[in-house]
């Protein structure tokens, strides 16, 4: 019986010891290892953009659509590049737990969003040389989330895709398989894409594609919409998942931070 009250309170220090050794490592890392990191984040989300639009084209399912897309979260799980929304939970928690940097944790922010769109934009080009033929069906997605604005609606749509991130980062850090990992990569990104999420990275390479198109969107609307879904994400991901999270770990929190005091 007390082995059996014991073992959640195991696992979760487990987890947590595993949140606080990947924190360290991603605020640690030099800016020469997080340009390519973020470059190739954004690489690996426009492989999952060129399935969305294949599928997208070629059976006009948004749900069929989404899954296809998950090939680009499999790619960021197993490739190890970085995205955005994926630096929410794991290096807040270490700064809050005062073994990280506040400064570096706003740097890997902004690095990796600005990387993840750069490279992003590189392939949604890419793919519409190649595939012309998906020009319509690009333009007309990266209208919509353009066209969004800044509303509470959006504001919204954005806070459920930090969200959705988080939570799936949260359920691939409570394990070492990398099996089991791939699981949420594929279900939650399904649920982003599907459910027409809010999305910083995502849907701003979209949104670069629409204009690659034809479209007429301005600067202005880009950058409204990097800025608005970049502030929901960070409220959905930091202000509900990481937050909570901590909360419930906040006796290990407590000891890490003395911890650091002592050291």
């Amino acid at each position: 019986m007390d082995t059996a009250e014991e073992q959640p309170d195991e696992e979760i220090d487990e987890a947590f010891e595993r949140l606080l050794e990947e924190g360290r490592d991603r605020l640690e890392r030099p800016i020469w290892t997080l340009l390519p990191t973020g470059l190739l984040g954004g690489i690996d989300v426009g492989v999952g953009i060129l399935a969305y639009l294949v599928v997208k084209h070629e059976t006009g399912s948004q749900l069929l659509a989404a899954l296809a897309f998950s090939v680009g979260f499999v790619a960021l799980l197993l490739a190890r590049s970085e995205l955005f929304t994926e630096n929410f939970l794991v290096p807040v928690t270490t700064a809050v737990a005062e073994k990280g940097n506040w400064g570096r944790l706003l740097r890997l922010w902004v690095v990796t969003l600005l990387t993840n769109v750069a490279g992003g934009a590189v392939i949604i080009w890419v793919i519409l040389v190649a595939r012309p033929d998906l020009a319509e069906v690009t333009r007309e997605t990266g209208e919509h989330y353009a066209e969004l604005g800044i509303s509470a609606k959006s504001f919204m749509l954005a806070v459920l895709g930090g969200l959705v991130i988080t939570l799936m980062t949260r359920m691939q850090n409570s394990t070492d398989s990398m099996g089991v990992k791939i699981v949420p990569a594929i279900l939650f990104s399904a649920v982003l894409v599907g459910a027409e999420l809010f999305h910083a990275v995502l849907d701003q390479i979209l949104i670069i594609g629409a204009a690659i198109a034809g479209s007429d969107i301005t600067i202005g609307q880009f950058l409204t919409a990097l800025v608005w879904a970049s502030l929901g994400n960070v409220v959905g991901g930091v202000g509900f998942v990481t937050f909570l999270r901590l909360v419930r770990s906040a006796p290990r929190v407590e000891d890490e931070r003395e911890r650091s005091a002592t050291a």
